[in-house]
């Protein structure tokens, strides 16, 4: 069974974008510090980023995914769907991209058809909005966090508004020098 997994570099502060995010500076001033750890392709990170690459399915908010053109239609390259939870229907340019669909009834709806997608294969989140109402809705099963040793001080946070507490359970963590890598569970 399918897993849905919010993987999100972050700043010990809180921000997973820096001041200025905009569609003309996607991820604002200081973006790349978040995902320098990306950059050692051994160890830790290469394994890190061979579980985030073998996801059966993305789940991503529409900012997002309007920010980087929908990754060309193709997040992994490999063929893997992308569900784009949104309340009104997409623009023009997703018709060049049939792996993208955008679902209008809902974070639930949106979340069982990329669960459906995915298969035996984890669901990859993307998206501060889309985690929040994800959390809220009850569709968001576990949580991979990259705390980034850096203080941005503003931008966007990733846990901005959530309607209640979450209690997590943490389930694995990996430390190396460029970050700390937390596995957490979302507790029901």
């Amino acid at each position: 069974m399918s897993t849905s997994v919010l993987y999100m570099s972050m700043s010990l502060d809180g921000y997973i974008a820096g001041p200025n995010d905009e569609p003309s500076n996607p991820g604002g001033d200081g973006f790349g510090r978040l995902h320098e750890w990306f950059a050692a392709p051994d160890g830790p990170a290469g394994e890190l980023m061979d579980e985030w690459n073998a996801t059966g399915a993305v789940l991503v908010g529409r900012r997002t995914v309007e920010q980087v053109d929908h990754w060309g239609g193709d997040h992994h390259g490999r063929g893997v769907r992308i569900f784009v939870p949104s309340h009104r229907p997409p623009g023009p340019s997703v018709a060049n991209y049939p792996l993208v669909t955008y679902v209008t009834d809902g974070i639930g709806s949106a979340m069982a058809q990329a669960k459906a997608a995915a298969g035996d294969r984890n669901v990859l989140v993307h998206g501060a909005y889309t985690a929040q109402r994800a959390l809220e809705a009850g569709v968001l099963d576990e949580l991979q966090i990259h705390q980034i040793p850096v203080l941005f001080g503003r931008g966007r946070r990733l846990f901005e508004a959530l309607p209640s507490r979450v209690e997590l359970e943490i389930v694995r963590v990996i430390d190396t020098p460029e970050a700390t890598h937390i596995r957490y569970r979302v507790g029901r």
